[in-house]
């Protein structure tokens, strides 16, 4: 049986080598869009009405958008029998 008082649970501490190149990159990508979600929530908290119109609005032009190109695709297809 393991001893109980010796648990290792894992690394929970900041590491010794900070990271380079593209894991430093990473990593400030992660951080800023972090902050910008935060921001957007914090905004839409704050704002419903106007989140909620906004998001109205880009799903209706988002619709209506895939609805054109569907049609588009439609006219061009050889196939009549659908």
């Amino acid at each position: 049986m393991a001893d109980k008082r010796n648990l290792n649970a894992g690394f929970t501490g900041t590491p010794a080598e900070q990271p380079e190149g593209l894991a430093k990159a990473a990593q400030s990508a992660a951080t800023e869009v972090k902050r910008e979600i935060y921001a957007v929530a914090s905004g839409a908290r704050d704002h419903p009405h106007t989140a909620g119109a906004l998001m109205l609005g880009t799903s209706i032009l988002a619709f209506g958008l895939g609805y054109l190109i569907g049609r588009s695709a439609q006219e061009r297809s050889p196939r009549t029998y659908w």
